[in-house]
């Protein structure tokens, strides 16, 4: 793999540059930066409160680092097939992770979607573009609210200004303003016209999200979150919120980070303890323990239970590993104190977790 070694510093408190890659797998000759700035991992969190601190505070500097490496989409790729793990870059397969979600959930084209843990807006973008969805997305930090509304804007404007005739674009109309001008603005609900759809952001604690929406009797046709939940201190309460949000036959659409069931003290160790510190998580959960939580908050378990697809998303964290070769970005993340590089540490301990089969992947859906 080709990657760019600059060892130039990015401007005060921007993030640098992600590094440019020829094909998706790591080279041999790429240097393990990691041991350069080697910290043990496996420290245990001190209070849930502070960690829900800590967690929002990486997303407000980090977001931006998350969108020059990984794109609009935060979450794993998905391929399903060995055609596909050969050709299909992540940013078909992180399309494909989407896809096999409303495959397994049935998400109705005109869906009003709350999208839990919406990082920087790209699967709230898909489902109002793409199905005409009504979405709103929260996420805990203020920065990712701010980025995903900025390429929201973008992206209708781009849209309108495609669509537009070039009598429209040409038009000198004094009260007439110009289509992707008029795009972009909000609605009196605060939601952004995309496709078929409209999509807004609003920075919410997922915590607090029952009485939110319930303040203004919102109810939801689905609830969707991606890698978020396993973040969540109080998981019980996220179901019972999500029950409380779902219309009657609504689904809960999830995918998520889990430990394998069974593992001994020394694997717990030495592959998950890690990954729960250096990815900021309180203590990961089996993939069973959703569906008792889902079922003692009322909800009902569609298609035959979880789908575990570990060795279909593994190679999320080979490409990632990769991408993060560059001196540049270890750089920034030494700036940001322990968590930072903690964080980049973690990317090997996923890559072990899965290859060891220790740390598991599985998507699963709900119906009220």
């Amino acid at each position: 793999m080709a990657i760019a070694s600059s060892t130039a510093k990015p401007a005060a408190g921007a993030p640098p540059a992600a590094p440019s890659t020829s094909t998706d797998h790591q080279s041999q000759t790429t240097p393990d930066l990691s041991k350069e700035y080697d910290t043990p991992l496996g420290l245990a969190h001190t209070t849930m409160q502070a960690l829900k601190g800590r967690i929002k505070l990486h997303y407000d500097l980090a977001s931006d680092y998350y969108l020059n490496l990984w794109g609009e989409h935060i979450h794993h790729g998905y391929w399903p097939t060995d055609e596909s793990k050969a050709t299909d870059s992540k940013e078909v397969a992180q399309l494909a992770l989407i896809k096999l979600l409303l495959d397994v959930s049935r998400v109705a084209d005109g869906s009003r979607v709350l999208d839990v843990g919406c990082g920087v807006g790209g699967t709230s973008r898909y489902l109002a573009a793409e199905l005409g969805c009504t979405v709103t997305g929260i996420t805990i930090s203020p920065k990712q609210v701010q980025i995903a509304t900025r390429l929201t804007k973008a992206a209708a404007a781009a849209a309108a200004a495609s669509a537009s005739s070039p009598q429209l674009q040409q038009s000198t109309s004094a009260s007439a303003q110009p289509p992707a001008a008029a795009a972009d603005a909000a609605d009196a609900d605060g939601f952004i016209r995309l496709g078929k759809g409209r999509v807004r952001f609003v920075e919410l604690d997922a915590e607090s999200m029952g009485d939110y929406f319930a303040a203004s009797s919102e109810s939801f046709d689905a609830v969707w979150i991606s890698e978020a939940l396993s973040h969540f201190p109080n998981k019980a309460l996220f179901f019972r919120n999500a029950y409380r949000l779902l219309k009657a036959s609504g689904k809960l659409v999830l995918a998520d980070w889990f430990k394998a069931d069974g593992l001994g003290q020394a694997e717990f160790d030495a592959d998950i303890k890690p990954i729960e510190d250096g990815m900021l998580l309180p203590p990961l959960c089996v993939q069973h323990d959703y569906v008792r939580l889902a079922e003692e908050a009322g909800l009902e378990v569609l298609a035959g239970g979880p789908k575990d697809i570990s060795q279909n998303v593994s190679k999320t964290w080979d490409i990632s590993w990769a991408l993060v070769q560059n001196p540049a970005l270890w750089a920034f993340a030494f700036s940001q104190g322990r968590d930072g590089i903690a964080f980049l540490q973690a990317f090997r301990a996923m890559r072990r977790g899965y290859a060891n089969g220790s740390f598991r992947y599985a998507v699963m859906t709900f119906e009220k």
